[in-house]
C-alpha cells in the first residue's frame, strides 16, 4: 500500500511511519519544514513539504494521488493559540479530507481526541482545540467518498509501548502510549472493516491486532 500521512513529523507520525513501511508499505510524510526531512527518512518514510495552513485542495489532492491510504495526524501541538486550533486542527484537517476524496484515496484515518465535540464549551485554549477536533471528525463522517475511521486516544504518554489497550466506541478516560497509538493505527489503516467507526482507545489487556479485529467484527 501507499499511504500518506498528514502531520509527518508528529511524534504519533514518526512511530506510524517506522511501523508502516517495516511492513513493506510505500509511506509519505507531509512536513512544513525541509529541515524535518532527514528525520522522515530514517523512520522510511518519504518526506513531502507542504504546509496545509497554507496549501490550496488541488495542492494538497495532487500529493494524495496514487495513495490507498491516508492519515491525519496533524496538529497545532500543546504550544499553540486558540487560532492554530482553528487552522490546523479543524482546516487543515478538513481540507485533507477534502483533497482525499477529489484524489479517489476511500481509506481515511483520524488521529483526534478523547472528548472531542463540536458542541463542547468553554473559553480555554484546549476547549478551543475540543471544539475545532469535534468539527474536524464531523466533516470527516459527512462525506461520502471516505471509508473513515476516527481514533481517539486518552491521554498520550512516551512510556514504552506494551501492545495491550482498550479499543471501543466508549472507555472512559485513561492513558495510552504514543507507541501503541501508531501500533494501533497502523492496524486500523489495514483494516478497511473498521470503516464508519469512531474509537476511543486507552491502555487495557487485549492484543492490538485482537482489539482491532473485535471492533471490526472479526
Amino acid at each position: 500500500m501507499r499511504i500518506v500521512i498528514a502531520g509527518g513529523h508528529g511524534q504519533i507520525a514518526l512511530r506510524l511511519e517506522r511501523l508502516l513501511a517495516a511492513r513493506g508499505n510505500e509511506v509519505a510524510g507531509i512536513i512544513r519544514k525541509a529541515e524535518q526531512a532527514d528525520d522522515l527518512r530514517a523512520a522510511g518514510a518519504e518526506p513531502v513539504v507542504l504546509d496545509l495552513e497554507s496549501a490550496s485542495v488541488d495542492e494538497v489532492t495532487e500529493r494524495l494521488r496514487g495513495a490507498d491510504a491516508a492519515v491525519f495526524a496533524a496538529g497545532a501541538g500543546p504550544g499553540s493559540g486558540a487560532a492554530r486550533k482553528e487552522t490546523v486542527d479543524k482546516a487543515a484537517a478538513v481540507l485533507f479530507a477534502d483533497a482525499a476524496v477529489r484524489a479517489g484515496v476511500r481509506r481515511f484515518v483520524v488521529v483526534s481526541s478523547m472528548g472531542a465535540d463540536p458542541e463542547h464549551r468553554g473559553d480555554e485554549i484546549f476547549d478551543a482545540y475540543l471544539r475545532a477536533k469535534g468539527e474536524a471528525d464531523a466533516h470527516v463522517r459527512a462525506l461520502d467518498g471516505l471509508d473513515w475511521t476516527i481514533l481517539r486516544p486518552g491521554q498520550l504518554t512516551d512510556d514504552a509501548g506494551t501492545g495491550l489497550v482498550r479499543l471501543e466506541a466508549h472507555t472512559g478516560r485513561g492513558p495510552v502510549p504514543r507507541d501503541d497509538v501508531a501500533a494501533v493505527l497502523a492496524e486500523l489503516v489495514d483494516t478497511p472493516a473498521t470503516a464508519g467507526l469512531t474509537l476511543e482507545l486507552i491502555s487495557g489487556s487485549a492484543p492490538v491486532s485482537v482489539a482491532v479485529k473485535s471492533v471490526a467484527g472479526n
